[in-house]
């Protein structure tokens, strides 16, 4: 039997032979395979919900509930993974469009072009969905991918898997183009981190704060991610109380356990008499466990009292941090040094007001009067994502197929040389 070793590299040696074919496949091409593999999603849904089922049964009480809602799959789920590629179809293909160009005093056009970024490995817990997002996302932009999912949705991401590959062959393309790392052993993560530098181009980790931290940590290969959504909307002092209400319940409790949820509530000095014991209640009141400073424990005898740690924290659960703030400056100040530059909302009717927050607050999504659940590249109208990056080199924000590239100059001379 072959060691770990040994079929990591030889899944890495077909990921590479497939990815010149991807990138030099014609849009037409790449999106027969996509149509096709939504086409087999819709077919398949009885068999992947039965392999879903299995993996939920086996992870049990081992999940958290946050974990558990990732996990799970129903016809709904199944249908938004098969109508995400056929809206990653419909996206402009990115690969050999011109960026750039320009001429030069001797005569030398000069052009920047889109290509792919090679081979990508995608490493991810609990969603089985994700395997229908970053394979379609990376052979929409031309790149061969290695998914490597979480153990507990092995079932879940085979059963997704054969329908992208039925995808792939429907159209031509070689099925080693997506691969799912077919072992749930550990030793997988680490080979594909640190001894695959020579087939893998990109590393993209999708899941919680242990797995990022080791990918950042370990990975000898470029990295896209983010660490962690400590998220926050603060309620400016010009802000409209009903809008308030209902945007800081969606962005807490419409889905806890994503990375876009609302983890902290600042509320303005100037409006805390008129806004902020109507906001604990509606929150406290949808089931949501608050945790306060002084004044939010004061005007809600249910508030916990919060510590130091609160700030910090990304409860990815039906719990929030809420702290009242002096003003504008002091909130910018507050997600500055408590947030993790994900997502950052701002509610006012104050324009000048938001467009400070828009330009001072150094997140990869700044929000104005809406929901920070809206942090999601098919709400971004991408079709998809495979994550929101906070980095600030290559990718920023949701991750979608433009992300998935890189660039190269192309220089057109008539015989020129330099003195």
């Amino acid at each position: 039997m072959n060691s770990i070793a040994d079929l990591m590299q030889g899944i890495g040696r077909a990921a590479k032979v497939a990815a010149k074919q991807l990138a030099f496949a014609s849009s037409e091409q790449k999106n027969r395979a996509l149509f096709a593999a939504a086409a087999a999603l819709r077919e398949s849904r009885a068999d992947i919900l039965t392999a879903n089922d299995a993996d939920m049964r086996e992870a049990g009480a081992g999940l958290s509930a946050a974990l558990l809602d990732r996990l799970r799959l129903d016809d709904v789920r199944v249908e938004a993974m098969a109508r995400g590629l056929v809206d990653i179809a419909a996206a402009r293909d990115p690969i050999g469009v011109r960026l750039a160009e320009w001429s030069r005093p001797n005569g030398m056009l000069i052009q920047r072009v889109c290509v792919p970024l090679g081979v990508i490995g995608i490493i991810y817990e609990s969603r089985p969905n994700v395997t229908a997002d970053a394979g379609a996302l990376c052979l929409k932009s031309g790149n061969a991918v290695i998914l490597r999912c979480g153990s507990e949705s092995s079932r879940s991401s085979a059963a997704v898997h054969r329908c992208l590959q039925q995808g792939l062959l429907a159209s031509s393309l070689p099925p080693t183009g997506i691969q799912l790392v077919p072992t749930t052993d550990r030793a997988a993560v680490g080979h594909m981190l640190a001894d695959m530098t020579d087939s893998i181009d990109v590393i993209v980790p999708r899941g919680g704060k242990s797995l990022i931290s080791r990918v950042q940590k370990d990975a000898r290969v470029p990295v896209i991610g983010h660490l962690e959504g400590v998220c926050h909307v603060y309620v400016h002092r010009a802000a409209d109380l009903t809008m308030s209400r209902r945007i800081v319940l969606n962005a807490k409790m419409r889905r806890t356990g994503v990375c876009g949820s609302a983890e902290t509530l600042l509320v303005d000095r100037a409006c805390a008499a008129t806004h902020l014991a109507p906001l604990l209640q509606s929150l406290l009141e949808a089931g949501c466990e608050v945790r306060g400073d002084e004044l939010s424990a004061r005007a809600d005898a249910r508030v916990k009292l919060a510590n130091e740690q609160d700030w910090y924290t990304e409860y990815l659960d039906a719990i929030i941090s809420v702290r009242v703030v002096d003003d504008l400056e002091a909130a910018i100040s507050h997600i500055a040094k408590y947030g993790s530059q994900h997502t950052d909302c701002i509610i006012t009717e104050d324009a000048a007001a938001a467009e400070r927050f828009l330009a001072q607050v150094d997140s990869a999504i700044v929000l104005h009067n809406a929901s920070t659940q809206f942090a999601d590249g098919a709400e971004f109208g991408m079709g998809a994502e495979i994550g929101i990056s906070t980095d600030k080199f290559h990718a920023r924000g949701p991750v979608g197929v433009e992300q998935l590239t890189s660039y190269k100059y192309l220089v057109r001379g008539a015989g020129q040389i330099r003195d």
